[in-house]
């Protein structure tokens, strides 16, 4: 697959998730990147721009899976479909638009790659990923239970409406999630859970956990610690390590992935950019783990 040639460095457009080809009406791809910049409230806002923060760090990023073996991009079809034209703060209109858009896009090809943006839009990609397999396992990585009043009860509405499988429903990184968090179901490994289980043992209980049905991968940058991921709508201290982030998603290749999200970057939260660094990392993580799912890459 032939890439965008133009210097790492270069601020130039077509602005692109690490310089992959633009194409906004992709058909039979392997895999799509779609920006999804939304705020979902006034309190903190800032999320809308997330994905142009993550292209922007992309262009400094090394090309997933390069340290591992083949180059992913020379391995599988990748596309970025830029961004949808979305209204801040009006969550039924934006749900709607990213809904149709998912549910064109899953039609004619085999994945998606939200990078975002509110976390209040997981809803609206679960039903467009839903609608062409059925009931998904979700991997969701995040510091809150997401089903709070803070991101308008996600993962309650999802398996209310048939949409994610909780007997398959593994959350990761949650900080102070409480009996709210345990009422939805599924399994949590709150950070306490994680640091004693290691990466290694959290990766092994993933995949005994999910197997081997099609999976959605949620990955909310709040799930890092605050001193790797300040930009954000709320920081809640205690969280991953980077590096510890990015080494449990390796255990993503060994499941049946069928979508993708970043979410939450929130550029004016961090003036130094390392929260869409790490996105972007996050991003090209799980392009290579796709990859490796489809046994492209072995």
């Amino acid at each position: 697959m032939e890439r965008i040639d133009q210097p790492a460095r270069s601020r130039a457009r077509p602005h692109t998730f690490m310089r992959l080809p633009l194409d906004r009406d992709p058909t039979a791809r392997d895999l799509v990147v779609l920006g999804v910049p939304y705020d979902e409230s006034g309190r903190c806002p800032g999320t809308r721009l997330g994905p142009g923060a993550v292209r922007d760090a992309s262009a400094f990023a090394h090309v997933p899976g390069a340290d591992r073996g083949p180059g992913t991009f020379d391995l599988v079809d990748c596309v970025d479909g830029g961004d949808l034209d979305l209204t801040p703060w009006i969550s039924g209109a934006a749900s709607d638009v990213l809904y149709k858009r998912l549910s064109h896009l899953l039609a004619g090809n085999a994945a998606v790659l939200l990078l975002g943006g509110s976390r209040s839009l997981t809803l609206a990609a679960l039903r467009a990923v839903a609608e062409i397999h059925g009931p998904v396992a979700l991997l969701r990585l995040a510091a809150d239970p997401a089903g709070s009043h803070l991101h308008g009860d996600v993962l309650y509405q999802a398996v209310d409406e048939h949409l994610v499988d909780p007997s398959a429903m593994v959350r990761i990184g949650l900080r102070g999630a409480g009996d709210s968090g345990r009422a939805q179901g599924g399994v949590m490994l709150d950070v306490g859970r994680f640091g004693r289980l290691g990466v290694r043992g959290a990766a092994g209980f993933v995949r005994h956990r999910i197997g081997r049905r099609p999976v959605y991968v949620s990955v909310a940058v709040d799930v890092a610690d605050p001193a790797f991921a300040p930009g954000t709508g709320i920081r809640v201290p205690g969280g991953l390590t980077s590096r510890e982030v990015l080494g449990l998603l390796r255990c993503v290749g060994d499941l049946c992935p069928v979508g993708f999200e970043v979410m939450g970057v929130s550029p004016p939260q961090d003036r130094s950019g390392i929260t869409a660094a790490l996105a972007s990392e996050i991003g090209g993580e799980l392009i290579h783990q796709y990859a490796r799912a489809q046994r492209i890459l072995m």
